[in-house]
């Protein structure tokens, strides 16, 4: 009978430890999922660009906008009010309604590349505005109204502004383009312009820089 009442016991105890166990189980499921629910409603206020900033560009405060956005491990990388050193320039071109990156805002002089307005031929596509990637193409001029076939002079350059007099760019036979351009290769693109070569402006491909 001893016997018994010591297996009943033991019986119970191991029941009272799975219950126990089951119990403590639950829990910690409850407050995993608590945590990842509470995680998920946590929002960081960053800045998000109010138009289109063109890499070269000032960052200025009218250029921003805040924003409150769920972010997770993501938050470190983009900039939140305050955080942004003064005088600085967009290192990419940074579109209406993206998030700034905090590596896309650098001090004037980590920017390789500086303005130059370039008087096409050839119309502009349609497609081109401020912020767009183009190839700038040269077809020297071998004598006057002689030309050369085209070659790729600037591989890569942004559209900072297009100057038009009347109508719509893409309606013209030329027009004038101010073009964010690596350093690097000013030089050939002043040298074009000066020697009266044929240029033209066309979008690159990958889209947006």
């Amino acid at each position: 009978m001893a016997v018994a009442r010591t297996s009943l016991r033991s019986r119970i105890r191991r029941a009272d430890a799975r219950v126990i166990i089951g119990i403590v189980l639950v829990l910690v499921s409850i407050a995993g999922v608590w945590s990842v629910v509470s995680a998920a409603r946590q929002t960081s206020t960053v800045l998000s660009a109010a138009r289109t900033i063109v890499v070269g560009e000032p960052v200025d405060a009218a250029d921003l906008r805040v924003v409150e956005v769920v972010l997770g491990p993501a938050d470190d990388l983009y900039a939140a009010p305050g955080t942004l050193e003064p005088g600085g320039v967009a290192s990419r071109t940074i579109p209406a309604g993206e998030l700034v990156p905090r590596d896309a805002v650098a001090p004037p002089a980590e920017v390789d590349a500086t303005t130059v307005v370039v008087q096409t031929t050839n119309a502009v596509p349609g497609s081109v505005t401020a912020g767009t990637r183009v190839e700038v193409w040269s077809a020297p001029q071998r004598e006057r109204g002689v030309f050369a076939d085209p070659r790729i002079l600037v591989p890569d350059a942004t559209v900072r502004a297009l100057q038009s007099s009347e109508g719509l760019v893409a309606q013209q036979r030329s027009a004038a383009v101010e073009l964010v351009v690596p350093h690097d290769d000013v030089a050939a693109l002043l040298a074009a312009i000066g020697a009266g070569d044929a240029v033209s402006v066309i979008p690159a491909t990958g889209g947006g820089r």
